[in-house]
């Protein structure tokens, strides 16, 4: 049986056990006077790496952990595997509720319990290809900061102990909508920070993840169609359960405003295409290489006579927003490298002018609600981020494999 742990501790990120074992380690005593007999809400919590967070929270026993996500089937998962892992620790008072975070329900929810110890958000539009057109990205904006202002005013009422919430790698002079978003979605949480501590993460892809490009090759071979993607693309990588550690040592760690990353050197970056066929060869896979999706999908209808010559169409990427290297800091951010074995740390953002903060918001609000297009969206976001350096190619990821 295909062990998709071991292909990826072997083939993707090079390493027999999580990088962040030795930290958990040192802080062990500080996490669990942190966790244990707390009030958790994990939003967004059925996901990839919601539910590593919870994965890696519950060894600490909070005495309380409520899981919010709109994805009902993936919660109803999320609790098989909980209740199925030996050795594992679930509070009593452990409730899921499939509901979104926006909903009216929600509130009621959180105000009927008085809000919560510590609060985790992992609701977000992840991907780059969510930027199609001004509808997608509308959706993708209302997630990720509007939505985003609404809980936080309501944490106001009801002020965590910790807040935490995901950034990405592409908030470093962001090239796509989603990075950018991201990267105004840090400087609105910052602007709550005099209200509760507030915290974020950057880091690399994570290995498999739901609806990432690895696990689509999963999906393509359990079919028997072909593998598509970038040969020129390369992204660092960390694996699912150490997703849901660098959040919780964010979340548990940082000092207000802090953002953490994963220490990772350039020579450990793996490609897509790379990753593809070291898959395709562990499950005794030969490689046939096609010049185009085409040819790739007629020559798959072989592989369901029992063929083992597996066509693939790696190449060149040229959609729009897709950044070639990763960067988890910019020149102008002090960064602490000593502070943890194997993460960093983004110190001393300031608060931000929270009066331009609420004009970006206001402006977002207005365009959508007027009725606008993606470049005027992107020239607003340009006004607030200089260094917003959008690459549009008129093309999307989904007009291809």
């Amino acid at each position: 049986m295909f062990n998709i742990d071991k292909f990826i501790s072997e083939n993707v990120i090079h390493r027999e056990h999580s990088m962040f074992i030795d930290d958990i380690d040192s802080y062990r005593d500080r996490l669990t006077e942190k966790i244990k007999d707390k009030s958790v809400l994990v939003i967004g919590g059925a996901g990839s790496i919601g539910s590593s967070f919870v994965k890696a929270v519950l060894p600490f026993k909070p005495a309380s952990l409520v899981v919010v996500d709109y994805n009902e089937n993936a919660l109803a998962e999320l609790t098989r595997d909980l209740r199925s892992t030996k050795g594992m620790y679930v509070p009593d008072e452990f409730i899921t509720y499939p509901m979104d975070f926006n909903a009216p329900v929600f509130e009621k929810m959180f105000r009927s319990r008085g809000g919560f110890d510590i609060v985790a958000n992992f609701s977000a539009h992840k991907h780059v290809r969510s930027e199609k057109d001004i509808y997608s990205v509308e959706a993708l904006i209302q997630n990720n900061v509007l939505h985003a202002k609404k809980l936080l005013d309501l944490l106001t009422e009801f002020p965590p102990e910790e807040y935490f919430c995901v950034s990405t790698d592409k908030a470093a002079n962001p090239v796509n909508i989603m990075g950018a978003s991201k990267r105004i979605m840090e400087d609105l949480i910052f602007s709550y920070s005099d209200k509760f501590p507030v915290k974020t993460a950057r880091f690399a892809n994570v290995a498999f993840s739901n609806g990432s490009l690895p696990a689509g090759f999963l999906a393509r071979i359990q079919k028997l169609q072909p593998l598509s993607g970038p040969s020129d693309v390369t992204r660092y990588f960390v694996s699912p359960e150490e997703s849901g550690q660098i959040c919780m040592l964010a979340c548990m760690l940082g000092a207000n405003r802090e953002i953490f990353f994963p220490k990772l050197k350039e020579a450990q970056m793996m490609s897509f295409d790379t990753i593809g066929v070291k898959l395709l060869e562990c499950q005794g896979y030969e490689v046939l290489e096609c010049s185009t999706d085409e040819e790739a999908i007629d020559k798959a209808e072989a592989l369901k006579q029992g063929s083992h010559k597996y066509p693939v169409h790696f190449s060149k990427s040229d959609t729009s927003g897709e950044k070639q290297y990763e960067e988890f800091y910019t020149d102008t951010e002090k960064i602490d490298m000593e502070r943890f074995e194997a993460l960093g740390v983004i110190l001393e953002k300031q608060i931000p002018d929270k009066d331009r903060v609420k004009a970006l918001l206001n402006r977002l609000d207005e365009a959508f609600e007027q009725g606008t297009d993606k470049e005027t969206i992107v020239g607003i976001m340009k006004d607030y981020l200089p260094n917003f350096e959008h690459i549009e190619t008129g093309k999307s990821l989904d007009s291809k494999m």
